[in-house]
């Protein structure tokens, strides 16, 4: 589903906000606006098909605030473009790994001969340790 989906497409649909980072970092966190928060809206989304959409919506449900908007924030970088380049980088994993296609899991069933040659096993290894609890200690 991926394959089907131009992500330079969506990333013209997405909208950055900025604003002042938290936490360390001196004149540059009070002065500079370095935070980049982006924001995509699953619902007003043009690229995106209806399955699409619902796949998203199932699997990133605890990412969707209730006005369907998917926020990724990043203020790890010192400048706004840095984080604007990392919260996109995030943006674009987030989306690959909800519309990747699971692949079908093959239940491997044991042949006759594998459960046998089990169960054979698991007798010699009862019987060892029956034996050990079995000795006779009158002779010591």
């Amino acid at each position: 589903m991926i394959d089907q989906i131009d992500i330079n497409k969506i990333l013209k649909e997405v909208s950055f906000n900025t604003s002042r980072s938290s936490g360390k970092g001196g004149q540059n966190v009070n002065k500079v606006e370095t935070k980049v928060e982006l924001v995509f809206n699953i619902n007003d989304s043009m690229t995106l098909s209806s399955d699409a959409k619902a796949v998203i919506s199932k699997k990133l449900y605890n990412k969707i605030d209730g006005a369907s908007n998917i926020r990724v924030v990043s203020q790890t970088e010192r400048t706004q473009l840095g984080n604007k380049k990392k919260v996109t980088e995030k943006f674009v994993k987030l989306l690959e790994g909800a519309l990747k296609k699971e692949k079908y899991r093959v239940k491997t069933v044991k042949s006759l001969s594998k459960k046998l040659g089990i169960l054979e096993d698991k007798k010699k290894h009862g019987a060892k340790k029956k034996e050990r609890s079995l000795r006779d200690f009158e002779d010591e």
